[in-house]
């Protein structure tokens, strides 16, 4: 099961980052204990003053093709588990996703 949800705005993502994570990646897809799918991410900020969620927008932005004003975390802003909204086309936005996880097999 694929960690985005579509909406008439664009998608919603559930993440699992790991701040301090020697560079700015996303590492694919992780199944949960609780069963559960996230998407993978790793950044080099570390976990305060907002660095590593600035960090995670703009690896999302960028990993989309999209403006990173079209990014913003909706819930998670001081935990490893975040939900992020990407503003635009939701068929295109679910393509770049589904092509940004299949590069990186689990």
């Amino acid at each position: 099961m694929d960690p985005w949800r579509y909406s008439t705005q664009g998608v919603s993502v559930a993440l699992r980052v790991t701040p301090r994570g020697g560079r700015d990646e996303i590492d694919g897809l992780e199944t949960l204990a609780d069963g559960r799918t996230v998407l993978k991410i790793r950044v080099r900020a570390i976990a305060e003053g907002g660095d590593a969620n600035r960090a995670v927008t703009e690896l999302i932005a960028k990993s989309l093709g999209v403006p990173r004003a079209r990014v913003r975390i909706l819930s998670g802003t001081t935990s490893r588990l975040k939900q992020v909204a990407v503003d635009g086309d939701p068929a295109k936005l679910g393509d770049a996703l589904r092509k940004l996880t299949a590069e990186k097999p689990v």
